[in-house]
């Protein structure tokens, strides 16, 4: 059992030995913010002392007694702080522990989570119009799209990846007929597309063929290269077409008839989102008998809900509003709202030479997704895209980005996993292997930076259930970030092998190695970047 899981037992245990009932349903423990308080604390005093009659101070203090007069394994000291916080302090003893479940666990196990265990999820995200190349700011919801969705596939969910393609509508005729201009050597329509990509694409078009449709294709197969040099890889592609043409609209409508969510006016049919706090009713069909672009995105999302328990959709920065009138058409069709969440995903500011580079796809001003990812490389973009949350701006600065250098956060990571190979190597070289757990003694890693590493790696399970479930990727981000840096810091301050270094500690420093690549290596994956055994820095050291 995990040392928390037993103090909240005990914790429990003494509540129901003070006379507390009925006990709480949940035992908060969490990481002081300041390490002085010691290694957990509980706010249980303060949540149980209207229900005891006590005051909270009162009832942490009574609860420290009998805490300290029978403590739980590895607790060494138990304190009342504050208005009725109560901090334990553990030995060392419970770290060790942890590391022996990270290597019994391995890569495979390790931060593994049954939560989501017969939960089925569909993510939606990129789902762009198939009317060019994605660019650069596609990047950053495709990498957290598929991380969110490796986040939930880690805690046991069943996940479903989808590309919605957006192939109806005005602006793919745009596409063909600045196709077929280019093609003709004539000039591009002043509301079609300018892109070089037009240009570079008509020449490669076959004579006869239908522009719409050979566009299509050969956008989507665009799509799909760059996303796949990604390790991004779409378990469905889902046509907006095949939804008009295949009556899913006519029935989708009609069950929100059925439910009284509509209403026709001026010859239009309207949305009653405002029933569900829109700032106006929202037109799905229009006067002409043609739908909006809601209409097929009700539908789209009726079909989803016949094939998922939980939806998430990743949109850009220009879909604010659509937000509350989706939760309101899916709310009249039965769906709570906590099973669709929209995620918003805001601008990312592309900078080369200093200088910041547009991202139209329309006025040829763009750099495209697949020129990032050969100047900085699949890895460095995936974890460059997930190292903020999405909700704020980010800025990609692609010098930085492509640099070798230890403040490229990708590099340290990664240069974290390749230094552990080399370490290994060089003690396997040295004749110095680590042996059996079992025969190991773990009590002699003591030093602040071992235990400082054994605490990072004790925090993976917990990021990943809290990533998952606020769909937050670049908390894994930054925890292997620190990770990294507590191995860099016990990499510069405690040899592994060496004529100092006896071999019992030898042993005992490589098996901690072993469960740093471990948990490298599982946040690495859920971030989409590779691992790698050797590396080469900028500045001169060599390699790793």
């Amino acid at each position: 059992m995990d040392v928390r899981d037993t103090i909240i037992d005990a914790v429990r245990s003494a509540l129901a030995d003070l006379g507390v009932d009925p006990l709480p349903d949940v035992v908060q423990l969490e990481r002081p913010a300041n390490p002085e308080h010691g290694d957990w604390s509980t706010n249980v005093a303060m949540a149980s002392a209207k229900v005891a009659g006590r005051n909270p101070r009162e009832l942490g203090t009574a609860l420290v007694e009998r805490l300290t007069a029978v403590p739980p394994p590895h607790v060494v000291g138990v304190e009342v702080a504050g208005p009725g916080f109560v901090n334990f302090r553990l030995a060392e003893t419970w770290l060790h522990e942890v590391l022996a479940d990270v290597v019994a666990a391995g890569t495979d196990g390790w931060g593994r989570l049954d939560s989501g265990a017969g939960t089925r999820v569909i993510v939606e995200f990129v789902s762009a119009n198939p009317t060019g190349p994605l660019h650069a700011g596609h990047g950053r919801g495709a990498c957290y799209g598929d991380s969110v969705a490796r986040l939930y596939e880690r805690c046991g969910y069943e996940v479903e990846r989808e590309f919605y393609v957006n192939d109806s509508g005005v602006q793919m005729q745009k596409f063909a007929a600045s196709l077929a201009a280019r093609a003709a050597g004539g000039e591009v329509p002043e509301d079609g597309y300018h892109g070089q990509y037009i240009v570079d694409w008509a020449a490669e078009m076959p004579a006869g063929v239908d522009p719409l449709e050979w566009g299509y294709e050969r956008a989507l197969a665009d799509h799909r290269s760059v996303l796949e040099s990604m390790s991004i890889h779409f378990d469905s592609w889902f046509s907006e077409r095949s939804m008009i043409s295949s009556g899913a609209m006519d029935a989708t409508l009609a069950d929100l008839r059925a439910a009284g969510a509509v209403y026709e006016e001026g010859g239009a049919v309207w949305l009653r989102s405002t029933d569900h706090g829109d700032d106006k009713d929202r037109v799905l069909v229009k006067s002409d008998g043609q739908p909006t672009y809601l209409m097929p995105d009700v539908a789209y999302h009726r079909d989803k809900f016949a094939r998922a328990d939980r939806l998430v959709d990743v949109f850009g920065a220009d879909h604010h509003g659509y937000v509350v009138r989706m939760h309101a058409a899916m709310s009249v069709l039965g769906h709570d709202r906590e099973d669709l969440q929209i995620v918003i995903t805001q601008l990312v500011n592309l900078q080369r030479d200093g200088r910041e580079v547009r991202l139209s796809k329309r006025t040829g001003e763009m750099v495209e997704l697949a020129y990032v990812v050969d100047e900085v490389g699949a890895d460095a973009a995936r974890f460059t895209y997930l190292l903020l949350s999405v909700d704020s701006a980010q800025t990609f600065d692609m010098d930085l980005v492509a640099s070798q250098v230890n403040e490229n956060p990708v590099f340290y990571v990664q240069y974290a996993h390749a230094r552990i190979h080399s370490v290994v190597d060089r003690a396997a070289a040295g004749g110095s292997v680590r042996g059996s757990l079992a025969e190991v003694d773990l009590s002699l890693l003591t030093h602040p930076r071992e235990v400082q590493v054994m605490r990072s790696l004790h925090e993976l399970p917990d990021v990943v259930a809290r990533a998952c479930r606020e769909r937050a990727p670049h908390q894994v981000t930054t925890w292997v970030r620190e990770l990294a840096s507590a191995f860099h810091g016990f990499y510069q301050d405690c040899r592994v092998v060496g004529p100092e270094v006896d071999p019992a500690t030898t042993r005992a420093r490589l098996w901690l190695v072993e469960g740093v690549r471990i948990g490298l290596a599982v946040a690495l994956d859920l971030l989409g970047v590779s691992a790698p055994t050797e590396m080469w820095r900028d500045d001169g050291d060599g390699e790793a």
